[in-house]
């Protein structure tokens, strides 16, 4: 969740959403996002909407947050009911960060527990909380477990040393290993997240972090290349020549490396970015973003989707419970997205997962621009002609380039 919110319409005070939100909701997944936005140490390549203790000030305090949350949880429950939308049970619920396990798990349970009572969980709801591996212990670990959590996904980002530290990343590598097993002992299905093309990392150092992350035999495997960002501590290194910059060619290379030791490993790709041992190991939760599902986003700059109605919370953890504490909705803005965005999105999103886009869903140009996708080798040319867009291995490294030949007019 990048910390810089976008331009928009003014949102109501009463976070009432208009008619468009309601339209066809019964056929859509409801889901949760929970932003916990503290973390120990601010990693030098994140631009993520967080904050360490010491960039907080009054009325943001870690252990008044999960009261403050589920004052949000509540508010959700009235403007949805009252903008007319259907009560659903969350079919996912995902805690993200910053380090979602800063706070006490007996915390993180709390707001589980609220959100039930609001809604009510799907027979079968997904519930992840992402962690550092050095945020967990067993006992925290099986506390979730008991709550309802149903998976954790670990930062494990590389076993390498030296690309930890350029990452700013603090946890040991020889933590991970310990921190999958007591997450398997407590119950829990486990994800690893890496990070691949960081200054400095050869593709020994790549190879060796997916070694790594293969052999504790994780469910699910997530795989980001390396983005700089504008304002974060990297860019800055990278500008004055502090570290290298980033190399197109290594992330590409690196991009084939994971996805064949992986599939060796019996790891299924479903997104761009992700792997996993099963069908029923792929992260429904991120589905949902990718199909276009329903979901309220909680906390200071959380993004929300509710039928093409966006919208987002005010940043600074201060603001975000000074608002709830008056009885205000937290929404700093939104946008209502036309037909024409909309098509956009789906043609964008459902590209990327292996589900694929149906060729139906394209307009004459882009039905007509398959056939040379097809000779580019960029989409599945069986799948194709069975009417799905399904990316190859090099569609999947051009899929921003697939997309625009898609919408060409």
């Amino acid at each position: 969740m990048p910390s810089v919110l976008p331009l928009g319409d003014p949102a109501p005070a009463d976070g009432l959403l208009p008619a468009q939100a309601a339209d066809g909701a019964e056929s859509r997944a409801f889901c949760l996002y929970v932003h916990i936005p503290f973390c120990r140490v601010r990693c030098g390549y994140c631009d993520f909407n967080t904050y360490t203790a010491k960039e907080l000030g009054s009325g943001a305090s870690q252990d008044e947050y999960s009261g403050t949350l589920n004052t949000e949880l509540d508010l959700a429950a009235r403007v949805l009911r009252g903008s007319g939308l259907p009560d659903r049970p969350l079919a996912t619920v995902f805690f993200g960060g910053g380090t979602p396990t800063l706070l006490p798990a007996t915390d993180l349970a709390g707001m589980l527990g609220q959100a039930e009572r609001l809604w009510g969980l799907e027979p079968d709801a997904e519930v992840t909380t992402e962690a550092n591996p050095d945020s967990v212990t067993p006992e925290s670990l099986k506390i979730l477990a008991d709550a309802g959590f149903t998976r954790v996904s670990f930062g494990m980002q590389s076993a390498v040393p030296h690309v930890l530290k350029v990452l700013d990343r603090t946890h040991n590598p020889e933590r991970v290993p310990q921190a999958v097993q007591w997450a398997r002992e407590a119950g829990l299905k486990v994800s690893l997240d890496l990070i691949y093309g960081t200054p400095g990392e050869s593709l020994a150092d790549w190879e060796a972090s997916l070694d790594s992350a293969i052999a504790c035999a994780p469910d699910h495997i997530s795989a980001y290349a390396l983005i700089v960002e504008d304002g974060t501590k990297l860019a800055a290194q990278i500008r004055r020549g502090e570290v290298p910059g980033i190399d197109d060619d290594d992330h590409a290379t690196k991009y084939e490396i994971v996805d064949a030791r992986l599939a060796a490993a019996g790891y299924g790709w479903y997104e761009v970015s992700n792997w996993a041992r099963t069908p029923e190991d792929r992260c429904r939760h991120n589905l949902a973003y990718w199909r276009g599902d329903d979901w309220w986003g909680a906390g200071p700059g959380a993004h929300s989707h509710m039928g093409g109605v966006r919208w987002w919370n005010v940043k600074h953890p201060a603001a975000y419970a000074q608002r709830l504490a008056t009885g205000v909705s937290p929404a700093a803005g939104r946008e209502t997205l036309d037909p024409g965005t909309r098509q956009l999105e789906h043609v964008m999103l459902q590209t990327r997962i292996i589900d694929g886009l149906r060729t139906q869903d394209l307009g004459p140009n882009g039905r007509i621009a398959v056939a040379g996708l097809i000779a580019d080798a960029l989409v599945d040319p069986a799948a194709a002609f069975a009417g799905t867009i399904r990316l190859t291995l090099k569609g999947r490294l051009l899929a921003d380039a697939v997309v625009r030949r898609l919408l060409e007019d």
